[in-house]
């Protein structure tokens, strides 16, 4: 079997001419390509060029040889790109977040070009590199911007917190709030909400808490009563508020800790595979301030 390497010399030999500019192409000696030539004229066991004092050519067999060698290294090239594609239209990318909504906008979205896309629970800002580090995930979204040798991260949108009041308080009456104004309510609130939690903890002044670990039991108290409960612009457009929304008056929060930046972080050596996945992120992205 004939190695490609010298398959390769005899096409850009064809191509370039002269040993000097074939040795120059392929950043080789030119004793290396002559010794190579030779040798692949003893594969063939025929003639393969004219050999004059201060010129070489290619015989007619050898312009045949050459023609068939760039054509076995195209096939060899075109195989290699549809076994690639193909590894990576089987392969399978974990979406993983520091916070729900982005998760869930994740969800929502259509990747026909990936096999599975699999979303995992929350991880803690502090997990991150180490999830991408030992390809426990492929994109983690976290309010981080990472830059390091093997990490880097590309912002994907905003996500902006909403207070669901019922529309008799007085406070239903307000197009915006702040979180000072809503002191010493009590909230209904999902238990894992990842940073959202220490939010709102810190900001809203001798507020309780009522904390349910199932969306079932959440809705089902927010229907029968009228606690207060939080929602986002991401929750607003996938479907999945929190509760009954009929006798609700949604109202943004203005204050700047109401508004928190994800960006996508993955492996360099990853980008060219999670690029399609990230450009569909941003664009199904909701914008805060509609």
């Amino acid at each position: 079997m004939i190695e490609n390497y010298l398959l390769e010399e005899l096409a850009t030999f064809a191509e370039c001419g002269t040993l000097t500019k074939t040795a120059e192409k392929l950043m080789m000696t030119q004793p290396t390509i002559t010794r190579g030539l030779q040798k692949l004229e003893n594969e063939f066991g025929v003639q393969l060029f004219d050999r004059q004092p201060n010129r070489i050519t290619l015989t007619k067999a050898g312009q045949m040889a050459a023609e068939g060698a760039a054509q076995l290294l195209q096939d060899n090239q075109q195989l290699v790109e549809r076994v690639q594609n193909f590894a990576t239209s089987q392969r399978v990318i974990t979406i993983t977040s520091t916070a729900p909504g982005p998760l869930l906008l994740a969800q929502n979205l259509t990747l026909p070009h990936l096999k599975t896309a699999s979303v995992e629970e929350l991880t803690t800002a502090d997990q991150v590199s180490d999830l991408l580090n030992n390809r426990q995930a492929t994109i983690v979204l976290t309010q981080q911007e990472l830059q390091t040798d093997e990490i880097e991260s590309l912002f994907v949108g905003k996500e902006h917190l909403e207070v669901n009041l019922d529309q008799f308080t007085y406070q239903a009456n307000q197009q915006q709030i702040t979180f000072k104004e809503l002191a010493g309510l009590s909230f209904v609130v999902l238990s894992d909400i990842g940073p959202w939690n220490q939010v709102i903890q810190e900001h809203i002044p001798d507020a309780k808490f009522l904390y349910q670990s199932e969306m079932t039991a959440l809705q089902e108290i927010t229907q029968y009563s009228n606690f207060p409960y939080f929602t986002t612009n991401i929750t607003d457009v996938t479907g999945h508020e929190e509760a009954n929304t009929e006798d609700r008056k949604k109202i943004p929060i203005t204050d700047e800790s109401a508004t928190m930046e994800f960006f996508a972080a993955y492996r360099i050596e990853d980008r060219k595979f999670v690029q399609p996945i990230l450009k569909s992120l941003s664009q199904e992205w909701p914008d805060p301030t509609n």
